[in-house]
């Protein structure tokens, strides 16, 4: 795991002791296991042609901060009007500047499957996205070991979400294999350095299998990028920072679909 990566687990990991110090995970059960039924994530990023997971987020550890102006119910609903099949909505506090009640606002302000980002762990942090109204999360494979990965999938899914889970190499996308992954996003940023191989979706699409469902993430700069990434077989791509720069997010969208 880089430096960086640490950084951010152990800070999501002392935001869930927080969160566990005011709420107990047996009252979250109860909370999960009533919450309504979850949005297929899934079957979202199937829909013919590219897909854009349209990703929220008031500031990244590389860039900071991307807006002044963070409204994630506005933001929820321009990602909606201009096509997006999904959102992403980032709860990490420290390295992203986000929190829970930003997933709730958002996918109150519309009908799209919505993405919990953070860096999960544990299985508490699985319980409390699913009382916020997540309907899939992001489980790393850098920071988890196959035992782990293995667990909080099923964990995930036990309370009706999917899991988006994100390799950056071979043995990443075989480890995601082997714990059952359906959704497997690509990050092609190396995280030691921040530089970026859009390359690595077409390189690893085989690996992954037709059956699947491919997530290319981070360095999409444009239109042209996302067509790239089309045509190099990537069924969906996540976006974050090109759209929170936008004036227009929901039209940048319909250009990243084409």
């Amino acid at each position: 795991m880089s430096d960086i990566l640490a950084t951010l687990v152990a800070d999501a990991e002392r935001q869930t002791e927080r969160s566990r110090a005011v709420r107990p995970e047996t009252e979250l059960v109860a909370r999960a296991a009533a919450a309504p039924p979850a949005r297929d994530f899934a079957a979202a990023l199937r829909r013919p042609g590219l897909g854009v997971i349209a990703e929220m987020k008031p500031r990244s550890p590389s860039k900071g901060p991307l807006t002044d102006d963070y409204r994630p119910a506005d933001l929820a609903r321009a990602y909606q009007s201009g096509g997006a099949c999904a959102l992403s909505v980032l709860t990490h506090e420290d390295g992203f500047g986000g929190s829970p009640d930003h997933l709730t606002a958002a996918r109150d302000a519309s009908d799209l499957p919505v993405l919990c980002k953070d860096f999960i762990v544990d299985e508490y942090q699985i319980l409390q996205a699913r009382t916020l109204g997540a309907d899939a999360l992001l489980l790393i494979v850098a920071v988890l070991t196959p035992q782990r990965l293995a667990a909080l999938l099923a964990y995930t899914r036990r309370y009706g979400m999917e899991a988006l889970v994100e390799v950056h190499d071979e043995n990443e996308v075989d480890t995601a294999l082997a714990a059952g992954a359906d959704v497997i996003g690509v990050n092609h940023r190396d995280l030691r350095d921040f530089s970026i191989d859009r390359t690595l979706s077409a390189r690893l699409r085989r690996r992954v299998g037709s059956r699947r469902v491919m997530v290319g993430e981070s360095g999409v700069r444009g239109a042209q990028d996302a067509h790239e990434l089309r045509r190099a077989g990537v069924d969906a791509v996540l976006v974050g920072e090109l759209l929170m720069r936008a004036g227009d997010p929901g039209a940048t969208i319909k250009e990243l679909i084409g």
